[in-house]
């Protein structure tokens, strides 16, 4: 996670929770001052139903994906590796006997490093740490559930694993180790498209020559008259395009200061 996310509980910084607590100091601040708080809950309102639709998601999430760009003839990219990372996963998925399964944004990240593989016939690392204990148990790391996804139901082998990072910072500096013990120096990076900006500057701090390969790509897509009906997966793109906003202008904070 970023630091400023230790000082400032995430949920209070992005949306929808944020807009909901512009909307109560509104209606709060409308006790003294009506016309000011209607103007302050009125406008955390319409940015709540104009972010819950994928239409209003595309304004943040369009200019994001537009940092980064398709990969194109990754067989001459001249890479040594594919390294993807990890976005969440399902515990206890009662369907492949209480395993942790990658969830459905990791598992098109997986898609997507499979097919380059077969592609380029270069070696996978996959990266994601946050194994422990859970119920009494130990579990295996986000790396785990990702390796046996790409082995079992793409037949994809896995090089390397990358088992302790919790963060994109720890996915960079703890797979660059990994690489550059074995003289792996360039790589295809696998996340998605949103994601990517971030990812790509940190693994490049990190020392590695950086080949963008990225994924679900949402800013593109032609819009509807659906596109302007409030969702869920509006506010889910609003939430993850405000989060990588908010993450990728704290690393260049971090870098300028040498961090």
């Amino acid at each position: 996670m970023l630091d400023i996310v230790n000082l400032i509980p995430r949920g209070l910084i992005l949306p929808p929770a944020s807009l909901f607590l512009v909307i109560v100091i509104g209606l709060v601040l409308s006790r003294r001052r009506p016309r000011a708080g209607r103007i302050v809950a009125g406008t955390g309102f319409a940015l709540l139903a104009f972010l819950s639709t994928t239409g209003g998601a595309a304004l943040l999430v369009a200019p994001l994906e537009r940092l980064t760009a398709p990969l194109q003839e990754p067989e001459r990219a001249g890479a040594q590796a594919i390294v993807v990372l990890a976005a969440g996963r399902v515990r206890h998925a009662p369907e492949y006997g209480d395993r942790d399964i990658p969830d459905y944004i990791a598992l098109a990240r997986l898609r997507y490093a499979a097919h380059l593989q077969r592609k380029t016939g270069l070696p996978i690392l996959v990266s994601g740490g946050n194994g422990g204990v859970d119920k009494g148990n130990r579990t295996g790391s986000e790396a785990d559930s990702m390796a046996a996804a790409l082995r079992e139901d793409f037949g994809v082998p896995v090089k390397w694993l990358e088992d302790r990072s919790g963060d994109t910072a720890e996915n960079a500096a703890f797979s660059a180790a990994i690489l550059r013990a074995d003289g792996i120096h360039r790589i295809l990076l696998v996340t998605d498209a949103m994601h990517m900006p971030r990812a790509s500057a940190v693994f490049a701090r990190a020392g590695l020559d950086v080949v963008s390969a990225p994924t679900m790509f949402f800013g593109r897509q032609p819009l509807s008259i659906h596109a302007w009906v409030p969702s869920a997966e509006g506010m889910r793109r609003s939430w993850y395009a405000t989060y990588e906003w908010i993450g990728l202008a704290w690393y260049r904070v971090r870098a300028a200061g040498g961090r």
